[in-house]
């Protein structure tokens, strides 16, 4: 008797399964690889920072890099940029990286280096914090002691950039350039007749009478108002003097003139003796040779090198993503009990 045989079925696949967890397996692998290069990476970066940092007291961090001008020329010209707010931001936080320790780190460095017969401050800035302001036009003046300086006055130098730019030798802005703008401003706000409205009451203990001075919950004193005006005039006189010597003027003559705060175009200040010369960059840069007695120079600017340190620094702090288009913000929100070299129409 003859038995049919069963049918023949296809052995189903049965490796998909294991290729799926190794794919896992690889992954998970792969994944805690790169963890461990990242954290070796960053004890390699710390490390090597802090080293370095110890082996490089004196010595200057920045690299040179070319802008213009003959680059086969054994002279050089170092062109330094001052941009934006003028601001102690960054400093005194263990970091070298503030503005006025980058822009004294490059007077500094120009100064050493035998070959650059001259250095060229591009100042693009509305003014900013009175001490960064009083650091940096020491620096240019140290700087200047040394080697000629030649201020060039882009869109706008007003108040702490003006204050900074008659540290130099020479000062040249074109004719519509911002700048003055001579004096002193404190910003604070008082919102007690608020909290009256919503029935909020504020309790201040002090050691002192002026303890809580500029205390937003309450009006000022007469007394309170006098104090900071009189502190407000003190460095008002700094900066009067300051520029009074530096272009060769009357103390009083400026006081009762217009040394009140006003700004002036690039024309005005040159026909009242704020600036030098009327002119742009390549004027500036005419200007440093004729200084420096050289006919031939190539332009070049310092930048901070890429370091592992400065990268993870970076990478560690948490900064709000923000784009910033113009030099002069049509509005500055100011520090209470801060004082500013700043123009007036930059605030409200």
């Amino acid at each position: 008797m003859n038995e049919s045989l069963p049918p023949l079925h296809p052995t189903p696949a049965a490796s998909s399964p294991k290729r799926t967890g190794w794919i896992v397996y690889a992954v998970i692998i792969t994944f805690l690889l790169f963890v461990s290069l990242l954290t070796n990476l960053i004890l390699f970066g710390l490390i090597f920072g802090s080293s370095e940092s110890s082996l490089t007291t004196r010595r200057s961090r920045l690299e040179e890099q070319f802008v213009d001008g003959d680059a086969n020329a054994r002279d050089k010209i170092a062109v330094i940029y001052l941009t934006g707010v003028i601001t102690s931001a960054g400093e005194g936080t263990g970091s070298d990286d503030g503005m006025v320790s980058l822009i004294k780190e490059q007077l500094r460095t120009a100064v050493d280096d035998p070959r650059v017969k001259a250095i060229v401050l591009r100042i693009n800035s509305p003014g900013g914090e009175v001490v960064a302001s009083d650091a940096i036009y020491n620096a240019v003046v140290a700087a200047r002691a040394v080697k000629p300086v030649v201020a060039c006055m882009d869109s706008v130098a007003a108040s702490g950039a003006y204050y900074v730019a008659v540290g130099a030798n020479r000062i040249v802005a074109t004719d519509m350039t911002i700048t003055g703008s001579i004096g002193v401003i404190m910003q604070t706000f008082t919102f007690s007749g608020l909290m009256q409205k919503i029935g909020v009451e504020a309790h201040t203990f002090k050691s002192g009478k002026y303890k809580d001075l500029l205390n937003p919950t309450r009006e000022p004193t007469p007394e309170e108002e006098q104090l900071v005006q009189g502190l407000i005039m003190e460095v008002y006189n700094k900066f009067v003097g300051i520029v009074a010597k530096e272009r060769k003027m009357n103390v009083q003559q400026l006081k009762d003139g217009l040394a009140d705060g006003r700004i002036l175009s690039g024309r005005q200040a040159k026909d009242d003796g704020f600036i030098d010369q009327i002119g742009y960059f390549d004027d500036a840069v005419a200007a440093a040779k004729d200084l420096a007695k050289i006919k031939q120079a190539k332009l070049i600017r310092y930048l901070t090198p890429f370091s592992w340190r400065n990268l993870f620094r970076f990478s560690a702090e948490s900064r709000p993503t923000k784009l910033q288009l113009e030099v002069a913000p049509a509005e500055l929100r100011l520090e209470t009990g801060t004082l500013y070299f700043l123009p007036a129409y930059l605030y409200r």
